[in-house]
């Protein structure tokens, strides 16, 4: 059987924590429905391409370009957004670190490259600068350089050893 593009389909997933639910047509791509929908508007679409990164989101803890992927696709699954960093107001340790080093001007890529450094660190818990670069080569920001992005991610990075260390 085939879909009508005009279908309305119900969309159940975890969005930030919160079991939510919504219709949408099956050719919504992601960030729209998050945006528009669910009112997570800290998704911010730039291309709708995939190449600009502004829209990443975690997809099962996994960052994704929600530009590249349909509403549908989210049925069920663990859904990420910049929003989800901060608890009761006050920011994670990787907000407050790229406010120390000034890795944000505009800021309207910054969301999508946040949760791209939280996939990122989750993975590779004691990164070198070459690998936090190659990891924002994937973004495109105009205002920054990124070098108060890499110095954010390495300080975040040692900051966690460091408090891995202590507790062990």
């Amino acid at each position: 059987m085939r879909a009508n593009a005009d279908q309305a389909f119900l969309v159940n997933l975890q969005l930030n924590g919160r079991e939510r639910a919504a219709s949408t047509e099956s050719r919504t791509q992601l960030c729209d429905f998050l945006r528009h929908d669910l009112g997570a508007t800290g998704v911010h679409v730039g291309c709708e391409h995939g190449v600009c990164g502004a829209c990443t989101v975690l997809v099962d803890g996994v960052a994704m370009r929600s530009c590249l992927m349909l509403a549908v696709q989210s049925h069920e699954r663990r859904i990420d957004t910049v929003e989800s960093l901060a608890e009761d107001d006050v920011l994670s340790d990787l907000q407050q670190a790229f406010r120390r080093h000034h890795a944000l001007q505009c800021g309207f890529c910054t969301a999508g490259i946040l949760m791209s450094c939280v996939d990122f660190l989750e993975r590779v818990p004691n990164p070198d600068e070459t690998q936090v670069r190659d990891m924002l080569s994937g973004h495109l920001c105009r205002c920054t350089g990124y070098t108060g992005m890499v110095r954010a991610v390495l300080e975040v990075a040692t900051q966690r050893q460091t408090n891995l260390e202590v507790k062990q």
